[in-house]
């Protein structure tokens, strides 16, 4: 036995309560049903925010409360395949083998890192307490030790030590750097015309947050009523369009929660617009929107029908969506009708309508911006699935058309796969109908392309990703 007298041991360090922080762990939380449920963030933020602003005590959210949750939230799903590849170059381990709740946290740290100009400790130091209320302390540690690799450069260096050059693998380089699935990225840029410039602007483009943009209703609002409200300046193309710089709540706007006016992004009023401005042969009476729901377009479409004294029917598949377009018709100046009815079974007649609009459903990569997870979620494969739907909603639309009339074929993706594929092969199946030139049916909108169609950008106009073809049947 020793004779040395032993050392004394160093008091241990009192156990601190991790601080908890109600925007983070709000942010956490979105992200977590985003992950567990498939949820979209657009629809899982908004009550999240609202309980968070009616909580009493330290918990209440005020306005900067609410932006800066939405930025961490919205900011880490944009950047998920940038902060993917800067994590999988700290951690000794696949991604995969990472438990999902620590790498949102990780996410939401690497964001704070890269992405704002939070000072680095306090990013470091927020999320790892942010870890330690969600996580425990354990994990919290490795969260500590990730962190503080990211920390070590800003996110210029990371993307020079992460993304592969882009002369060796360019479709691969964009996909790094701006954090598309690289098959998203072949696709916008064969939809491009294979643009270097034009994807690089897409993809940056597809990263921005976008303005909220109202359409005021005809005949139920102006767009001097909108202007009126702060923060709110003239839409760019559509005469009914104001947007909302940043900040402003659409929900405090009165036109919008009295459903007079709604919200409404750009490219899908310039939709509706350019199949009301088509001009048919004969009457004018009887509109159809085959693939009505949620209502925004059904509702504009209404309202222009009623100025010309037709009438609209929405058509609208799931009877819960239904619900939602007869919500936003309500109060409609004209006449309408709105049905739950399948558009590939239609229990109409054929060559009943004079107007038909199919807004068909999509990959939905034209709106990444509005739900960037809306990237991470969906495979090449998807295409097979939506398309056999997407031609039996428009040879049924254009079989719903009378002679005479006209067929606007809209989807949300600038997918070739999805716009110009559909539209070839139903004209071959459908002789009897001619493409007429969309682009005059948009007075004032620039960088429509050759045409007949047209396909509208956010980098080039700062909408949705809108396709449009325009058909009239001919016998």
């Amino acid at each position: 036995m020793s004779d040395q007298p032993r050392r004394p041991r160093k008091p241990a360090k009192p156990y601190r309560r991790p601080k908890k922080d109600p925007v983070r762990i709000l942010a956490f939380e979105a992200l977590r049903a985003v992950d567990e449920r498939d949820a979209y963030a657009n629809l899982v933020l908004p009550p999240l925010l609202r309980k968070a602003r009616e909580a009493e005590g330290p918990d209440k959210f005020d306005a900067r409360d609410a932006a800066f949750a939405t930025e961490l939230v919205y900011g880490t799903l944009r950047r998920q395949g940038t902060y993917d590849a800067v994590i999988a170059a700290c951690v000794d381990r696949p991604l995969r083998e990472v438990d999902p709740p620590v790498l949102d946290v990780l996410s939401l740290g690497a964001h704070q890192l890269l992405g704002t100009r939070i000072p680095t400790h306090a990013a470091v130091s927020a999320t790892v307490e942010l870890a330690r209320v969600v996580l425990g302390d354990g994990r919290a540690k490795f969260v500590n030790a990730v962190l503080r690799k990211i920390a070590q450069d800003d996110l210029d260096g990371w993307l020079e030590r992460v993304a592969p050059p882009y002369d060796e693998d360019p479709e691969d380089h964009l996909a790094v750097v701006h954090s598309h699935p690289r098959w998203v990225v072949s696709a916008l840029w064969d939809s491009l015309g294979g643009d270097r410039a034009g994807i690089e602007e897409l993809l940056r483009a597809d990263n921005e947050r976008p303005e909220v943009t109202l359409v005021a209703r005809p005949g139920r609002a102006t767009t001097t009523e909108l202007l009126d409200e702060e923060a709110a300046v003239p839409g760019r193309w559509s005469p009914y369009a104001v947007r909302l710089s940043e900040g402003g709540e659409p929900g405090a706007v009165p036109a919008v929660a009295e459903g007079r006016a709604g919200v409404q992004d750009e490219g899908s009023q310039l939709v509706a617009l350019a199949l009301a401005n088509a001009p048919v042969e004969g009457r004018d009476r009887l509109w159809l929107d085959g693939c009505a729901g949620p209502g925004g377009k059904a509702a504009l479409l209404g309202a222009l029908a009623a100025e010309r004294g037709a009438m609209l029917l929405a058509s609208e598949k799931q009877p819960h969506r239904a619900g939602l377009v007869e919500q936003a018709l309500a109060g409609n100046p004209g006449p309408y009708q709105v049905v739950a009815a399948d558009g590939t079974r239609p229990p109409w007649r054929p060559g009943s309508f004079d107007r038909v609009l199919v807004d068909v459903p999509c990959t939905g990569l034209g709106a990444l911006r509005r739900r960037p997870e809306a990237r991470w979620r969906r495979r090449p494969e998807d295409l097979d699935g939506f398309a056999p739907l997407q031609r039996g909603l428009l040879r049924n639309a254009l079989e719903s058309v009378r002679v005479g009339g006209v067929v606007g074929y809209a989807t949300c993706s600038p997918h070739l796969a999805e716009t110009r594929a559909v539209v070839a092969d139903l004209l071959k199946q459908f002789p009897a109908a001619d493409l007429i030139d969309a682009r005059p049916l948009l007075p004032g909108v620039p960088h429509l392309g050759e045409g007949p169609d047209v396909q509208l950008w956010p980098h080039l106009h700062g909408t949705d990703a809108m396709y449009l073809a325009v058909i009239r049947r001919t016998a």
